[in-house]
């Protein structure tokens, strides 16, 4: 099946036959065809990230669209590679240690992998629905700078059909210039599926955003932000948060290590003040 499969692939890429509506269908079955089987034959991950991964894929929802540019096609690969690996990071329930617990439950976890490096998770509980968290984060991600102060700018560099969009952020300055401002050029995607949301990122190049003056260009990723509604409660959201960056510089890791953590649980508090937010009234 897997020398089939990719002959479709391999068809498809040709620009004259990328128009072709049953071939693209073709190959968008056979993919996933071969996608199940390999899924029915190895040991299956959690409820919640084999939902995503059965519902999420790339070329199967991607091909039935419009046909996209080389260069669009790379960033909708790197952003479901994005997920896929932080997905395989969470799977792994082995080796987190806590790095801090907050009074209000609020916990960052961490460890060490070996092509990663360190990477970070926060658990929080958010008294509001899935659909208000999922909306802030990702219809409003522009308007991320104006609640958290950690956050200078979040601006949409480019759109790439329904879930993939191109990023430029701006970290603000920490307190006392320890670290000073980072910017990251990353490519986004979120996928929504059920009761599970997951919004993934990694950095990536973008000819129209070079390096900016003032700031140090960081990287990140994989990361990612994954959504579900509380068992029992839908009025509450559980978040989790995979964090990986490098910021660069001549840093000390154990600073790196406090500034990360923390900037997670203050992403946290100042989410909920967000949220709680009256909604102005409808004219």
């Amino acid at each position: 099946m897997l020398p089939a499969t990719s002959k479709l692939c391999a068809a498809i890429s040709y620009r004259h036959l990328r128009n072709m509506t049953g071939l693209r269908r073709q190959a968008a079955v056979a993919i996933s065809q071969e996608l199940s089987r390999l899924a029915s034959h190895s040991p299956g991950p959690s409820t919640w990230i084999h939902q995503v991964r059965r519902r999420s894929s790339l070329l199967s929802s991607r091909l039935e669209e419009k046909p996209f540019s080389e260069m669009e096609m790379s960033y909708i690969k790197q952003g479901e590679e994005a997920l896929q690996k932080s997905l395989r990071i969470l799977e792994d329930q082995d080796d987190w240690k806590t790095e801090t617990v907050a009074g209000n439950g609020d916990k960052v976890l961490s460890k060490v992998l070996p092509d990663v490096g360190k990477v970070f998770r926060l658990e929080v509980v958010v008294d509001q629905p899935l659909d208000m968290v999922y909306g802030e984060l990702v219809d409003n991600m522009e308007q991320m700078g104006d609640w958290n102060p950690n956050v200078k700018e979040v601006r949409i560099l480019e759109k790439i059909g329904k879930d993939t969009v191109i990023t430029h952020e701006k970290a603000a300055a920490t307190p006392g210039n320890i670290v000073g401002p980072r910017d990251f050029v990353s490519v986004r995607c979120s996928r929504r599926r059920g009761s599970t949301c997951v919004l993934a990122g990694m950095s990536t190049t973008y000819g129209a955003m070079p390096e900016q003056e003032g700031f140090i260009r960081a990287e990140n990723g994989p990361t990612c932000m994954v959504l579900r509604p509380l068992p029992g409660s839908p009025s509450q959201t559980r978040l989790t948060w995979l964090l990986s960056i490098d910021l660069k510089g001549w840093l000390p890791k154990s600073i790196i290590n406090q500034v990360l953590s923390q900037t997670q649980v203050d992403f946290a508090k100042h989410l909920r003040q967000r949220l709680a937010r009256p909604v102005p009234a409808a004219c």
